[in-house]
């Protein structure tokens, strides 16, 4: 009797030791998997993501033997702000944004011809944030002509041409901060009539710009110090639309009358910026290589697509989302292209890779309070009012070439209010359509574009 009695309490505590263990094991990977994301999150106070009413002008950055800065269209450091011609309103600034994203897919669409993208002296320009369809969010200032205007211009990566309103504006201009480039005072004015081949090529590449071309023309771009003499530009006389504020555009796309094509002897195709990480900082633009190359850049092959030549391609192949890679089959993205964009706002990717990102970004998140978006671009947004700071999930992006792309952590969230918080990337509706790495996630970063080379760079804390 005594023997059963001891076999079993022994056989009690054996049972209550396991079940002790696993309790343990249980307790210690929740604690494991917690601290996992706990270090693999951003901290950030609310009030951080606010955007600020002073100018913040950054004076760091590669040293360039001329700079251009960059700034935010809606922030405090461009001048237009002061007279208020210019008002932030996100709702329109999304609502054009998924404009840029339809006109964009409309052109890949329209030219399914079943090819894939394939691999294939320094200034600096400080750059402003614009947000327009087909302006971009980030403007500089050049000069136009002899003597010089200064015309602020969005630079865009995915058009080419470079045009600026022009008087007499025979048909109508729009308000625009800097005065309006008048080419009867300029010494150094050419027109070019139409119709003649280089006009017929300046009108082909009128994306962004206004639709009708009555005339192409040559001027001196003054870049900073630099002098850029028979540069082919487009001078706008029917303007409209979405471009209040600015003068025009400045096209770094990759077709032939690009300011990166058109300035290859000078600057050997090659630029780079940094787009501030607020609307209340600056960044820079630079056309040209400089003396030396950062060695914490991090070089992807450059892709292009041949019937599409003014966009940069990249060769997107993974993301993770607080530090675990999210598992995603490869032919979700070998399926479908990817491009980089100045202009867009928001970072499109297929639906699939989406919903995995949704779901790992809303199991971290899970702390705070889900709202409905008041945009109908997002669909994971959270009400941060009572909250002081905020933990968000760290953001990688996978690249060929073995790069990986740690987003800044102000292009994580994307602020419409204190009381709306929303996951800074969309779907796209077709898992056809191409994938688009926007501006909201390069703030921060240095993106170098190496054309010759075929390669694109990018490297962290690129602004200060």
């Amino acid at each position: 009797m005594a023997t059963r009695f001891s076999y079993f309490v022994r056989c009690i505590l054996y049972i209550y030791s396991l079940f002790a263990f696993l309790c343990l094991h249980a307790h210690e990977a929740r604690e494991t998997t917690e601290s996992y994301h706990l270090n693999h999150t951003h901290t950030v106070q609310v009030s951080s993501l606010i955007p600020s009413s002073t100018c913040t002008a950054s004076t760091k950055g590669p040293k360039r033997e001329a700079s251009l800065t960059v700034t935010h269209k809606y922030g405090p450091c461009f001048q237009s702000n002061k007279d208020q011609l210019l008002v932030l309103n996100h709702t329109e600034l999304l609502l054009q944004d998924q404009s840029r994203v339809n006109s964009i897919h409309s052109m890949f669409s329209k030219n399914s011809d079943g090819n894939k993208l394939r691999e294939s002296q320094a200034t600096t320009i400080p750059a402003k944030s614009s947000l327009s369809i087909d302006s971009g969010n980030y403007i500089v200032t050049v000069g136009l002509g002899t003597l010089k205007t200064d015309q602020t211009l969005a630079f865009d990566t995915g058009t080419d041409l470079t045009w600026a309103q022009c008087k007499p504006c025979e048909r109508q201009c729009y308000k625009q901060v800097d005065p309006i480039f008048d080419p009867s005072k300029s010494t150094s004015y050419t027109n070019i009539s139409c119709p003649t081949p280089l006009c017929t090529q300046l009108t082909s590449s009128t994306r962004g710009s206004p639709k009708q071309c009555f005339n192409s023309n040559e001027e001196r771009l003054t870049i900073t110090s630099d002098m850029l003499d028979n540069f082919v530009f487009g001078c706008g006389q029917d303007n409209k639309g979405l471009f209040n504020g600015i003068a025009g555009l400045l096209g770094l796309g990759r077709g032939q009358v690009s300011l990166v094509q058109q300035a290859a002897q000078k600057y050997s195709q090659f630029f780079s910026y940094c787009l501030p990480s607020t609307t209340s900082s600056t960044g820079y633009l630079i056309l040209g290589k400089g003396s030396e190359i950062s060695s914490s850049l991090k070089f992807t092959p450059m892709l292009t697509l041949s019937q599409r030549q003014s966009f940069y391609g990249l060769n997107l192949i993974g993301i993770s989302v607080g530090g675990q890679k999210l598992s995603i089959s490869t032919s979700v993205f070998s399926t479908m292209d990817t491009i980089i964009d100045s202009g867009m706002v928001i970072t499109r990717l297929p639906p699939t890779a989406y919903n995995a990102l949704r779901t790992k970004f809303r199991e971290i998140m899970r702390n705070y309070p889900m709202i409905s978006s008041s945009s109908s671009t997002f669909d994971t947004c959270y009400d941060l009012s009572k909250s002081q700071s905020v933990s968000i999930p760290s953001i990688s992006f996978f690249f060929g070439g073995d790069v990986s792309v740690n987003l800044d952590k102000v292009g994580i969230l994307y602020v419409l209010r204190q009381t709306e918080a929303c996951s800074a990337f969309a779907g796209n509706r077709d898992p056809s359509n191409i994938a688009i790495f926007g501006n909201e996630q390069q703030k921060g970063l240095e993106v170098v574009y190496d054309v010759v080379g075929e390669r694109i760079g990018f490297r962290p804390g690129g602004c200060s």
